[in-house]
């Protein structure tokens, strides 16, 4: 509908204005990387320290500082290291799901009996909801590429269904997997379940398959936040939201290199603070899923404000079943915020998280908005200005 690089922050401007768009992106992504990236690169440092113990001590660190160069390079190369790192992964992921389910079951559980611990679970499962949406969270990252991507009318929407898709078959499979050859109980107590698994599943071989799947899903999600998110701080740049220098494209690679930079550091600097606490892991994880689950419930917001607006403007892709997926998916980020923690404590310490950092992120939006930009907080950008932009 608005094939701009601002991607969520693009959309909110048009349908709640400045102050709300701002929010969304500093406080839904570029909050979440100096959570997420950290999590992400320690628990790989983690599962490979466990195989070869001792020998890649700043693996990613090492990855972070790779990826970052390449994403400076241009979108021809994040494009093509990215592709073959999916392609590896889902290979994995699938050999992994599929040997673990069509393989002789350890602790003899069986399908109906999975669904049957479930059903009888209470609301305990949706405690762990927030963990589950890892699985997910992230294919709207494409939106920032459209204005580099081939017929994106088409192929996004397309792309982003079957990913979602595949992405529920492949981890479903990998789940099942897991209950069916390792009990419950030891899969709650441990660190790293899914290095029990490969273990269980493929023994003195475990150590290869489990550090190409942790490294080819870490290096997937980085690759991803260090492409999407500079793109994402380009567009709010564009639109004045951020300081110009974040608008700016490498002369020679066309790439937004300031804010790559800026991803690296944000990323960098807990990693290398934090790299003695992997206990904090946790924590960080749900943090920054909760920052997203903000940023999603604000972007079925986005469908519904742009439809009653702008009833007649053209959409090559129109969501289904309107407004029922809308309502719906708001409710149940709402329900998985709110069970946000298997435990109480860490909870907490997640929401005092939250308002913190929204606070910080208001208080630079609303000076921003009102002194820099002099407008409204909730002054909506008109759709053809935005487009013009």
């Amino acid at each position: 509908m608005m094939p701009k690089a601002g991607g969520m922050g693009t959309y909110t401007a048009v349908s709640a204005g400045h102050f709300i768009s701002i929010g969304v992106v500093l406080g839904g992504y570029v909050a979440v990387v100096p959570f997420s990236s950290p999590a992400e690169l320690l628990l790989l440092e983690k599962i490979v320290d466990l195989v070869y113990p001792g020998s890649f001590p700043h693996l990613g660190l090492a990855l972070l500082l790779l990826f970052t160069v390449l994403n400076l390079l241009g979108i021809d190369i994040f494009s093509s290291v990215q592709n073959l790192v999916v392609y590896t992964l889902l290979v994995a992921l699938l050999v992994i799901g599929i040997t673990g389910v069509t393989g002789v079951q350890a602790n003899e559980m069986g399908i109906s009996e999975i669904g049957r611990g479930l059903t009888t679970s209470g609301g305990t499962v949706l405690s762990l909801m927030v963990l589950a949406l890892w699985s997910f969270a992230g294919l709207e990252f494409m939106c920032p590429f459209i204005e580099e991507t081939k017929n994106p009318q088409k192929n996004l929407p397309r792309t982003m269904l079957l990913g979602a898709v595949m992405l529920l078959l492949v981890y479903g499979l990998l789940a099942i997997a897991a209950l069916r050859n390792i009990s419950p109980d030891t899969l709650a107590e441990s660190e790293t379940p899914h290095w029990l698994l490969v273990e269980s599943l493929f023994g003195k071989s475990a150590g290869f398959v489990m550090v190409v799947f942790a490294i080819t899903a870490t290096s997937c999600v980085t690759n991803t936040v260090i492409a999407g998110i500079p793109r994402m701080m380009y567009g709010l740049a564009r639109q004045g939201q951020l300081p110009a220098i974040f608008g700016r494209l490498h002369p020679r690679w066309k790439s937004p290199w300031y804010g790559i930079v800026a991803v690296f550091l944000l990323a960098c600097v807990p990693l290398v603070l934090l790299a003695g606490a992997k206990d904090f892991i946790l924590l960080m994880l749900i943090s920054a899923a909760t920052f997203w689950l903000v940023a999603y419930i604000v972007a079925h917001i986005n469908v519904i404000i742009l439809r009653k607006r702008y009833p007649g403007f053209a959409r090559p892709f129109r969501t289904p079943l309107y407004p029922l997926p809308q309502v719906l998916g708001i409710l149940g980020m709402g329900l998985a915020i709110w069970y946000n923690s298997p435990s109480e404590e860490v909870s907490k310490q997640v929401y005092v998280n939250s308002v913190l950092m929204f606070a910080l992120i208001s208080g630079y939006a609303f000076f921003w908005v009102r002194f820099k930009m002099k407008k409204g907080l909730l002054e909506a950008e008109p759709i053809d200005e935005a487009l013009s932009e």
